[in-house]
């Protein structure tokens, strides 16, 4: 039978996906202070379950205050109290309005954690961020009783999103986040049994997917975000990313979603990093110029069963649909364009062939600025700036339940870096 965007996609747990288009995990920003759930992310959730999406997957669920992903990020990190329960609760009802599923994506910064939010931040080595600016701190290893306190909480927060109503949880294991931290040789340097070979790199993640199957038992759904390659070189590579690909499939993981990179190669915003990117061992096709990652998840496909879900840069129907039906992905992952065409999964659905490149218009430097473009570390810095833009689109829409094509890229930076400041001045005279 022939798979469409609209075909429903049966899960190994036993849940069913009401169709292939997924919008994908994008930072909010707009929790209280203290992490709490609130009227504007409802607000959010609910346009975006409007939208005809079989699946919304949340923004960073954190479950480490001190390890935020970006300031106004939820968190749990322990049993949640009344007010918790019912702010999670109501956050869940207005994000399956339409019968679509709603996972919540459960995460921890590590050492991408911003000194605005923690100068002392985390991880599994003692590895610094290779950025410029001096935003991120050098990081201290966590103890293995760090790490096992940590397993615990991320099946605690799976537990308390599972009983407030969402329908499945993610853990993020991509992008640098603390555990692809632990996956990277390049950042892992420990020497103990969470060092080392990728077994033991791979042993927390593995621990936490177990800890959380536990605490939902067999029938609720368990995903896990992962790298198909860090790009960088002596990171994680495509060989590693497709063995614990297997052991997740091993673990019961329902589904895994492919994407790549870290903030010193953003390769999963299309974004150019601060060094050269490291090429990785897999056939490329014609394909992979609009789906970053698809020939990952092709490759992945000939020696797994587990579902796929590949996500970044998908914009023209034919390029999905192409993925679903080579067995590339089972389900198509949608970022930036529902920051802007909130309804594009229905439009998808009804027939639309191609979906608008906002990015593309996002001119971060004037024309008589363009010869800096040469500099790899402009175009780092002028792809990061067009992010918040993106950001600036979900806060319009959490609290005014609009958008604003026209909103000017540096104005958005200014707004987005001064609401994370205050943020941070108000949760720290709580």
């Amino acid at each position: 039978m022939t798979v469409t965007l609209a075909s429903d996609l049966h899960l190994p747990c036993g849940a069913v996906l009401p169709n292939r288009l997924a919008k994908a995990a994008m930072t909010e920003g707009l929790a209280t202070p203290d992490g709490r759930p609130t009227p504007a992310l409802e607000r959010l959730y609910g346009i975006w379950s409007d939208g005809g999406a079989g699946l919304l997957l949340s923004g960073n669920i954190i479950i480490d205050k001190d390890h935020l992903e970006r300031p106004g990020n939820v968190v749990i990190e322990s049993e949640p109290d009344a007010d918790m329960k019912a702010r999670l609760a109501r956050w869940a009802k207005a994000a399956t309005r339409n019968g679509n599923h709603f996972w919540a994506q459960i995460s921890h910064g590590g050492r991408q954690t911003q000194k605005l939010v923690n100068p002392h931040p985390k991880s599994s080595s003692d590895v610094q961020l290779a950025l410029p600016g001096g935003q991120f701190a050098k990081p201290t290893p966590l103890t293995k009783d760090e790490i096992a306190a940590l397993v615990k909480r991320w099946a605690v927060a799976a537990k308390a999103c599972m009983d407030a109503g969402f329908t499945g949880v993610q853990v993020h294991g991509a992008h640098g986040y603390l555990l692809s931290q632990f996956l990277s040789p390049r950042v892992n340097l420990r020497t103990d049994e969470y060092g080392g070979s990728l077994e033991n790199r791979a042993r927390f993640l593995l621990e936490i997917v177990t800890a959380v199957r536990e605490a939902v038992g067999p029938d609720f759904p368990v995903s896990v975000k992962l790298n198909s390659a860090d790009f960088q070189k002596g990171g994680f590579d495509f060989g590693d990313s497709l063995q614990v690909v297997q052991w997740l499939e091993a673990a019961t993981v329902d589904l895994t979603e492919i994407s790549g990179g870290t903030y010193e190669q953003p390769k999963l915003m299309g974004v150019e990093g601060v060094e050269a990117e490291e090429p990785q061992n897999v056939a490329p096709s014609t394909a992979a110029r609009e789906a970053y990652f698809v020939d990952f998840a092709r490759a992945m496909q000939a020696e797994v069963s587990v579902p796929l879900m590949v996500t970044g840069g998908f914009r023209t129907r034919a390029a999905m649909e192409q993925a679903l039906q080579s067995g590339a992905a089972d389900v198509i992952g949608l970022g930036r364009p529902l920051c802007v065409d909130t309804d594009a999964p229905r439009a998808l659905l009804d027939g639309k062939q191609e979906l608008a490149r906002y990015e593309d218009d996002l001119d971060r430097l004037p024309s008589w600025l363009g010869f800096l473009r040469r500099f790899q570390i402009v175009k780092a810095v002028s792809g990061f700036a067009g992010i918040y833009w993106f950001y600036q689109q979900i806060w319009l829409l959490g609290h005014e339940g609009r958008t604003d094509r026209g909103f000017p890229v540096f104005k958005a930076f200014r707004l987005v870096d001064a609401r994370n400041k205050r943020i941070m001045k108000e949760r720290r005279a709580l």
